[in-house]
């Protein structure tokens, strides 16, 4: 982790939420409000583009984002999971709280168990946007 004179975090969003050069992460949910800064940071640590949503093939991460008016939240998860690869994760992007479109923090956390997911971490990667973490709950071997 690196960090400016004034103690401000300066490592890069995609490097916090656990990419690196190679892995393949598909983005949906793009719209002119998203973080260009913080796309071209996840570009930037991928070491290419982001795939979309007719990507068709097994992904490592899914950046999803997400605005309050966006429709069914569950919906949107389940969909997710589509191409995503056993033991990947979904970062869910969405406003910060007081921004337009603000998702509730009791939506995700309703509707993760629902599309079969469990909120693992919740973190600010930009001045707008919250990035919170959903993977598949761990379960025993049997």
């Amino acid at each position: 982790m690196s960090a400016t004179p004034g103690g401000a975090d300066t490592t890069s969003a995609g490097v916090r939420m656990g990419f690196g050069p190679g892995s393949v992460v598909q983005e949906l949910g793009w719209d002119e409000d998203v973080d260009d800064d913080l796309r071209v940071q996840i570009e930037d640590t991928i070491d290419g583009d982001m795939v979309d949503g007719d990507y068709g093939n097994v992904v490592d991460a899914v950046v999803l984002w997400w605005r309050d008016q966006d429709g069914d939240l569950v919906d949107a998860l389940v969909d997710s999971l589509t191409d995503l690869a056993a033991g990947g994760v979904i970062w869910l992007l969405t406003p910060k709280v007081g921004r337009p479109n603000a998702v509730d923090a009791a939506d995700v956390t309703e509707a993760a168990p629902v599309a079969g997911l469990a909120v693992t971490t919740t973190t600010g990667v930009s001045k707008d946007w919250t990035a919170t973490r959903l993977a598949a709950p761990k379960t025993p071997n049997r």
